[in-house]
């Protein structure tokens, strides 16, 4: 294939208008783009903070795609403060080999302080840890896990499967704030966290070890890559992750994926994407959960897919009982939506990544 001439990403010039949001990590910002004003975020990590006035170089790719979820500019080089340096700490790289590799202090890295801490692991030791697909099943976990558990350390490792940046999610910064989340890790390329790993296995145990977590939720950033094919979809990695977790000991429990709102028939019930993760990727046994209080065709629904599927005889699926998702998040007051529906909208979403909170608290 001949790539002469064809550019795989979009650039454009504009000027900081003004700031709407600074949390020390990412500014959104609104810039002017040829007398158009328009929205874009600043990575400070990456390009150091932008002030009005200044000019600005912006991937525009996403917005000319009409993309949702990163359907916004970002900047990638402050043109009136182009020089910046770097910590003296850490050497492992994330976003390898492209012009925006940065360098992180990863915990398992031979100069950080934990990293005997590695070398000395045995076994994560049955510690419960809850594998989803979406980054929004975060904030409905969070809330009913803490509110069921209140003295235990809740963990969230970001996976790279979607946004890389953590601070991009509004609702780690929001759950972290509210003291849902006692503490972040991002791995692979990923990066951001209140810790840095190279891979799944070392997150965890950084988990374990370092944060001293009573539990564990697992789920990618903001965004999903998704084709509408069997397997093309990132969130396909939860059955590494699941047996990453079993390998290392720990008790696995797969968030599914349930929607009755969803128009797409391979997402209705239990999604194609948790069915073909449970039926065809993992290789490990792991728990699943499931809210039996859904309405009588809805449980007839989810029921048939197990039976189709035989996920009983490869899995432990696990029946409860759980109610209070609504009050738990406005207890918080946090406001949820995934795929652009509210709780609303696709309650049993929700509530899906709620019971599987409340299950691993009752025990």
């Amino acid at each position: 294939m001949d790539l002469e001439g064809i550019n795989m990403i979009s650039k454009k010039i504009g000027i900081v208008e003004s700031i709407k949001s600074d949390n020390g990590e990412i500014q959104d910002i609104r810039v002017n783009i040829n007398g158009s004003i328009e929205k874009a975020y600043n990575y400070v990590a990456l390009t150091d903070k932008v002030e009005v006035g200044n000019t600005v170089s912006l991937n525009t790719t996403a917005v000319e795609l009409s993309l949702g979820t990163g359907g916004f500019h970002f900047v990638i080089l402050n043109l009136d403060n182009p020089n910046s340096k770097i910590s003296d700490e850490g050497h492992i790289m994330k976003l390898r080999y492209t012009p925006f590799q940065i360098k992180v202090n990863a915990a398992e890295e031979q100069e950080n302080k934990y990293h005997d801490v590695f070398n000395e692991f045995v076994s994560l030791e049955n510690l419960p840890v809850a594998v989803g697909t979406l980054h929004s099943m975060l904030s409905p976990f969070a809330a009913t896990y803490k509110k069921l558990s209140p003295n235990k350390r809740l963990v969230y490792i970001m996976t790279d499967g979607a946004a890389l940046p953590i601070a991009f999610s509004k609702n780690v910064d929001d759950l972290k704030k509210k003291r849902l989340i006692d503490s972040t890790i991002t791995y692979g390329n990923a990066f951001g966290g209140d810790y840095e790993c190279v891979n799944i296995y070392t997150a965890l145990i950084t988990a374990k070890e370092i944060c001293k977590a009573d539990c564990v939720v697992i789920a990618m950033g903001p965004g999903i890559a998704g084709t509408g094919t069997k397997y093309g979809f990132s969130g396909i990695d939860q059955g590494m992750i699941i047996d990453a977790v079993e390998t290392l000991g720990g008790d696995s429990y797969i968030i599914p994926r349930i929607s009755f709102s969803d128009l797409r028939k391979r997402h209705n019930g239990i999604s194609h994407h948790t069915i073909t993760i449970l039926n065809e990727i993992v290789n490990k046994r792991t728990n699943i959960v499931i809210n039996d209080s859904y309405d009588d065709t809805k449980l007839k629904r989810i029921k048939e897919q197990i039976d189709k599927y035989m996920i009983e005889e490869k899995h432990n699926l696990l029946y409860t009982n759980y109610s209070q998702t609504r009050a738990d998040l406005e207890k918080n007051g946090l406001k949820v939506k995934s795929m652009g529906r509210s709780f609303d909208d696709d309650q049993e979403f929700f509530i899906a990544s709620s019971t599987v909170a409340s299950y691993i608290s009752s025990k």
